[in-house]
């Protein structure tokens, strides 16, 4: 039933959901980054599990230098 309510703006979560993903497409946007690509490549690193020591690496501007670094 959360997942369901999540997707209304009523529901406090689901705002909060939305805002994460919206500051995460905006950054990957004002960094001139394919929002898509950003969150594809975001994902893939964070699912087996990511150090938090090395999270840097994950942000929007350091995308294209982590891009041509790392094969996909």
């Amino acid at each position: 039933m959360k997942r369901r309510k999540a997707l209304f703006a009523g529901y406090d979560e689901g705002g909060r959901s939305w805002a994460r993903m919206a500051s995460l497409i905006g950054w990957a946007k004002m960094n001139g980054v394919d929002p898509y690509a950003y969150l594809l490549h975001l994902f893939t690193r964070l699912a087996p599990g990511h150090l938090n020591k090395v999270i840097d690496a994950l942000m929007p501007w350091a995308f294209p230098a982590a891009n041509s670094t790392h094969s996909q």
